[in-house]
This record gives structure tokens, sequence and C-alpha cells, in this order.
């Protein structure tokens, strides 16, 4: 299939289709008077990279799930692999997140005048007096 079609039937623009050819998600197309014409699996490798970008991974983890296992490691498998490094990931940003929004609530409390005497508080450890 052309890549116009396939882009057309996948939802991906042809130039997103080619940039994941180039990064090695995509098996190789196989070319026709200069022309990229992809099997129809590629669909398939599309929706897995939609799901997985989805879900927050990167482009070199998505190349991990397709190329960083022996061959015949079942999809299962690498999925739960690379899942929990994922899940371990957003659980780490969560906390770091709700952190921050502590401090940023703890901000909207303040009564300093100057940004001297913020400064001050926080020098003290007292910074949630603000």
């Amino acid at each position: 299939m052309k890549i116009g079609e396939l882009a057309r039937k996948s939802g991906f623009r042809p130039s997103t289709i080619r940039f994941y050819e180039s990064a090695g998600l995509l098996p190789p197309a196989l070319r026709h008077n200069g022309q990229r014409h992809f099997a129809g699996d590629v669909k398939s490798y599309l929706s897995v990279i939609a799901f997985a970008r989805k879900a927050g991974f990167t482009l070199a983890e998505i190349k991990v799930l397709f190329h960083g296992f022996e061959a015949g490691t079942p999809a299962s498998r690498r999925w739960r692999s690379l899942n929990r490094k994922k899940i371990q990931d957003i659980e780490l940003l969560v906390a770091r997140l709700k952190k921050m929004q502590g401090l940023l609530k703890s901000s909207s409390r303040c009564r300093c005048e100057t940004l001297q005497d913020c400064g001050r508080l926080m020098r003290s450890g007292r910074s949630g007096e603000f």
C-alpha cells in the first residue's frame, strides 16, 4: 500500500510514517519507482505506536518494545516489562507534581511585602508561613 493510502487509513500524516520508518519503528517499505509501498501489517504497528504514545511511552521505549527483546518474546511479556518501569516513572512524577502543587498552594497564601521577605522565610525553613 502506498504511503498516502496508509496515511488515510491510519490517520497518521505521511511525514510521521516516514519518520517512524527512518527511526526503525516500522519495517522498511519496499520501493517501486521511488515510491514507498508498505505491507498491510504496518497498520498494526501504527496502532501499537499510537497506543504506546497515548500511554506516555517515548519513541525510544517503543523501539525497545519492538526490537529490545529476544526474538519470539511474547507481546504480553514485552508490555509487562516496559509497563513496570513506566508505572514507576509515573508514580514518581505524580509525587513530584503533588509536591509542586503543595508549594504553589502555599505560595498563594503569601503575605510577604517583598521577595526578600519570602527569601528569609524560605531560608529559615518557615516557608509554610507564607
